[in-house]
């Protein structure tokens, strides 16, 4: 994966995290081998999580029924989208590999990152409406509704209940 540049989106409050150190042993190996990587830490930026119509510049097509999904895409259309919403995008469309960095919250992302998602993969920008919802939407995810190559994740269960020889193992670097 050389010369790829990759974005990193980071959901975890704490520096001194498990998913901290993950996160920055990626960094690490993806530098050295002459990526530019760039990170999106959400909760350092404290990226806002829910998606209103305050996302929109200036005046709403419908603003007495607020339907984001039409709202957004238009704003997106128009050039009308929030600052934040626009570097995150800006940041996405530039980059060849993405890496989403956090921790399991009953079974799903952490709401900061669910907000990421609701807010920065627009209508328009990630997935048109063409494309029907399915069961089969459902079952393979955001992502790979919006046309990303979904990679099999690395899953680490209850790093903080391991010793310290595997939690050095988890996070090892490979050589």
């Amino acid at each position: 994966i050389a010369a790829k540049k990759v974005l990193i989106v980071y959901a975890h409050q704490s520096s001194g995290s498990f998913n901290a150190a993950a996160k920055n042993a990626a960094v690490e190996v993806l530098t050295a081998q002459g990526c530019t990587v760039e990170v999106s830490d959400l909760c350092a930026m404290s990226f806002k999580a829910t998606a209103t119509a305050e996302d929109i510049k200036g005046d709403l097509k419908n603003a007495d029924n607020v339907c984001y999904l039409d709202e957004s895409k238009l704003a997106w259309e128009q050039g009308k989208l929030s600052d934040d919403i626009t570097k995150e995008q800006a940041k996405l469309a530039e980059a060849d590999l993405s890496l989403f960095q956090f921790p399991m919250y009953w079974f799903s992302v952490p709401g900061i990152l669910k907000g990421w998602f609701d807010r920065v993969l627009t209508n328009g920008f990630a997935f048109s409406q063409e494309k029907p919802y399915s069961l089969e939407t459902f079952k393979n995810g955001i992502l790979n509704y919006c046309g990303f190559q979904v990679l099999a994740p690395q899953i680490f269960w209850a790093p903080a209940l391991v010793d310290a020889g595997e939690l050095a193992h988890m996070t090892a670097r490979p050589a």
